[in-house]
């Protein structure tokens, strides 16, 4: 036999069954990723999301119950800012002024505990609650508690943003 008359070998053919190893292959890639990952999530989430569940569910309870109370009251609130001060308009169900509130509240920085100005309000006017504020800039969240003159109590949260 000579060089002459040797046969070429055979190209590459893709035939069935190496599509169905590299489909294979692929998903088993994507499993062992996906596999990994969740043994990952797993080992560090202790799966404890409070430390004291039913205690928490019974304050969100409270809360509901206290949102329920609120509404039945009709009240409702505006907040403001104003150079060194916070200010409050309080009004019952049909748009009158509430007088005569004790209101105290809190402002606090979004995203830290550090630094939270507590706060009393006075009457300034016919609904109309002002405290001061000190020279504060920036964002600040509101919390305010109002209770009436006959019991009842409303409990706002806002953001407030002085230049």
């Amino acid at each position: 036999m000579s060089l002459a008359e040797r046969v070429p070998p055979r190209p590459f053919v893709l035939n069935g069954w190496h599509v169905l190893l590299g489909v294979c292959a692929f998903f088993a890639v994507v499993i062992a990723v996906d596999a990994s990952f969740t043994v990952m999530a797993i080992r560090t989430f202790p799966g404890q999301v409070s430390v004291t569940p039913y205690e928490d569910g019974l304050l969100y309870n409270r809360h509901i119950a206290q949102i329920e109370a609120q509404e039945r009251l009709g009240w409702r609130a505006a907040a403001g800012t104003e150079p060194g001060q916070v200010a409050l308009a309080f009004r019952d169900r049909v748009g009158r002024p509430l007088t005569g509130l004790s209101i105290h509240g809190r402002l606090q920085r979004p995203a830290t505990e550090l630094g939270g100005i507590s706060l009393t309000f006075v009457e300034d006017g016919p609904g109309r609650y002002v405290a001061p504020a000190g020279r504060i800039a920036g964002t600040w969240d509101l919390t305010t508690e109002a209770r009436g003159p006959t019991g009842g109590v409303f409990v706002a949260e806002r953001r407030l943003t002085w230049p």
